[in-house]
């Protein structure tokens, strides 16, 4: 990068001003023929020559590298295990701005091959690609704006439910997008719902086409994906094996090639998913909680398995008025396990035109823009479900409760500090650091925070991890709201104020959600996200550790392990009894005890409504008087324990440089190569300043 940065700084660029003429919000007629209308055009600056830093990527008309005050970022919209997506101003105008995570020059090379591809791209059913920043230090993709969100997220939290003529709009309109891509010779590899967004009428765009090839290179991307590399998680390998496992079409999940006829299969699981409203291979709506409900009743491989040897499929919605059988037999041919017997994406096309005709002449006439009618036949419920779409923050819910609990008091922490003033008493010298990725999951539910010297007090410091399930809501939340309460709770013990403080947590993010449930900002009334939760609390040399969930914490304590905490699971047994003692009910699913009818295997969380008071908040307290035999700290989410034990996790440590960031993204990145199918964060901390022979050797 800074190879590039010096190139960057002596290229003599010559500046001219041209009129870039771009599309604003796509406003269009309905028909068949997709004709786009202009619309309110922006002029922006291009710079000349208008290529990346590398020289590989250019455009007549898309910006390549924009000056820092061109653009903000704003919020986050989207996390994912190799970008961020945020709401972004760019020359006055709202955009979604895509900035990848890029750590290595693989990632570097596919930044400019997605670049390459997408200024190339020019199509009204393909998300428009408005500008890029193609230079360091900050690659960015500046993308159109779409109001209504994903796909996904219209039917498994808003829980819509589409007449059969918006079906078949969509369905035509995204069936005309994949057309135009396998015609100019490209695979997408990756179409699902969450691919799919929407504008303010509902009108859909394929987007992430950060696993598009071109099928000329296809054979080359397959040759070097299938070579040995990593370890399998569960029989199934996505490091290797791109896109998303419950539309991946058999072939791929036996290792042989892509084609469009991939793209044409996951096609066919898209219509059936957009006719039932059902998560693939799951009988929820709610996509938050597929992955619990996929764990629960298969594992990946046995997943993979029935797909490939059983010939598995979703469960093909119900023909009738709704579903006109014709699309259903589409939909069946779509997902043949022989690519061969697949139609085309011409035939596809066609097919539903024929179906659209049909359905016109069955019902009179369809609604020549049903965009249009929707708000005409809907009435006042339309209106409401996008009145009520506003997406919510929790990170910025928990982070305004916690200022207004705070704002009419001062917390004196040092209550918790020991009154002798002995200099021989042992007081750990602290450095910390921390590292977080998605792993294989593709979304991030992980949180932490770091505060070192809390309140300013030189030798009062905690740090916490929350992993979230069914959702990031109660993690986000809760990483806000629980310092804010062990500091107001400061006239009490220091294990104490960890124990009340997780408690009215837990409590203060299920009044928040009724809250937002009563006003129907959260529209979807079944679901009940939560979270685990770790926190140390390090006073002096006293070391606090609280818990609820499968997160854990352990010391390094003169070179070998020493558990500070336990994982809450169905599977121990006091767990499972105090479960059932509080009314709760414990069940084998699948391969391991759990509780139902969620499926979780955790008995302690923040969150979780559905499954109070048997799944408590209450945490485990552990308190250790620590002595120079101490080195270090390490606390982490299930993702890391679940492949690396405790002597590992020392081992691995001791052989990398002693700085906290360091060695935390060396656990992190050595769970996911051991194939830890979860998040993954990891919070290591150093007791003892750290010499520079040992941070060398």
């Amino acid at each position: 990068l800074r190879a590039f940065q010096t190139h960057e700084n002596g290229m003599h660029s010559t500046r001219l001003k041209l009129k870039l003429r771009n599309w604003g919000s796509r406003r269009r007629h309905h028909s068949i023929g997709f004709s786009v209308p202009p619309v309110e055009k922006m002029a922006m600056e291009v710079v000349m020559p208008n290529t990346c830093i590398r020289g590989c990527c250019s455009s007549a008309s898309i910006p390549l590298h924009l000056s820092s005050s061109s653009f903000t970022l704003l919020s986050p919209i989207a996390k994912g295990s190799e970008s961020v997506v945020y709401e972004a101003i760019l020359d006055g105008r709202k955009v979604a701005a895509k900035k990848p995570i890029l750590s290595t020059s693989d990632d570097l090379d596919k930044f400019h091959r997605n670049l390459q591809l997408l200024c190339n791209l020019d199509h009204p059913g393909v998300a428009k690609l408005v500008a890029a920043h193609a230079k360091p230090p900050n690659y960015m993709f500046f993308f159109e704006f779409y109001e209504s969100g994903t796909l996904a997220d219209k039917l498994h939290v808003e829980e819509w439910s589409p007449s059969i003529d918006q079906v078949l709009m969509i369905t035509l309109h995204l069936a005309k997008a994949l057309q135009y891509l396998h015609n100019n010779g490209i695979v997408h590899r990756d179409v699902k719902p969450a691919n799919i967004l929407l504008d303010e009428r509902f009108s859909p765009y394929l987007a992430d086409f950060g696993l598009a090839e071109y099928k000329k290179n296809l054979l080359e991307v397959n040759l070097q994906n299938w070579r040995s590399s990593g370890k399998p998680t569960g029989g199934f390998h996505k490091k290797n094996m791109v896109g998303t496992l419950i539309y991946m079409a058999p072939e791929i999940l036996r290792k042989e090639m892509y084609t469009e006829k991939s793209d044409i299969y996951s096609f066919g699981i898209l219509i059936n998913e957009l006719l039932t409203g059902v998560v693939p291979y799951t009988d929820l709506r709610a996509e938050a909680q597929a992955h619990t409900v996929l764990e629960m009743n298969y594992t990946e491989q046995q997943l993979t398995a029935a797909i490939v040897s059983s010939g598995l499929r979703p469960a093909l919605a119900e023909s009738g008025l709704h579903a006109p059988k014709s699309l259903l037999s589409l939909i069946q041919k779509c997902w043949e396990a022989d690519p061969s017997k697949r139609p085309s994406l011409d035939n596809v096309v066609l097919e539903l035109e024929s179906i659209w005709e049909q359905e016109r002449g069955k019902q009179g006439h369809l609604s020549e823009n049903f965009f249009n009618s929707q708000s005409d036949t809907d009435g006042d419920t339309t209106k409401t479900s996008g009145d009520y779409r506003e997406t919510i923050n929790w990170s910025s819910q928990g982070e305004c409760l916690s200022k207004k609990s705070s704002v009419f008091h001062v917390f004196d922490v040092k209550l918790w500090s020991s009154s002798t003033d002995d200099p021989s008493r042992y007081v750990p010298i602290i450095s910390c650091g921390a590292f977080a990725t998605c792993g294989r999951r593709e979304s991030m539910e992980d949180t932490h925070f770091l505060m070192p010297h809390m309140c300013s007090e030189e030798n009062i410091h905690l740090f916490a991890i929350f992993d979230g399930h069914r959702g990031a809501a109660a993690a986000e939340f809760s990483a806000q709201v629980l310092p804010g309460l062990v500091q107001s709770l400061c006239s009490t013990s220091a294990g104490e104020a960890l124990s009340q403080a997780f408690v009215k947590t837990d409590l203060a993010f299920r009044q928040e959600l009724d809250s937002h449930r009563e006003s129907k900002r959260v529209s979807q009334k079944d679901w009940h996200p939560g979270c685990t939760a770790i926190a140390s609390l390090l006073v002096e040399n006293k070391l606090f550790v609280a818990n609820v969930g499968d997160s854990r914490a352990i010391l390094c304590r003169a070179g070998h392990p020493f558990a500070l905490s336990k994982a809450h699971l169905a599977t121990c047994i006091d767990e499972r009894n105090r479960v059932i003692r509080e009314g709760g009910h414990i069940e084998w699913l699948v391969d391991t005890w759990r509780v139902a009818p969620a499926g979780l295997q955790v008995t302690r969380s923040i969150g979780d409504d559905d499954l109070k008071p048997a799944v408590t908040a209450e945490p485990e307290i552990s308190e250790t008087v620590l002595s120079a035999d101490d080195e270090f700290l390490v606390m982490a989410s299930d993702g890391l324990w679940d492949v690396l034990n405790d002597e590992e996790v020392i081992g691995i440590i001791r052989d990398t440089v002693k700085e906290p960031s360091m060695c935390s993204k060396r656990l992190a990145t050595e769970a996911a190569a051991r194939g830890s199918a979860d998040n993954i964060t990891v919070i290591v901390i150093f007791l003892r300043p750290v010499s520079t022979a040992e941070r060398i050797y």
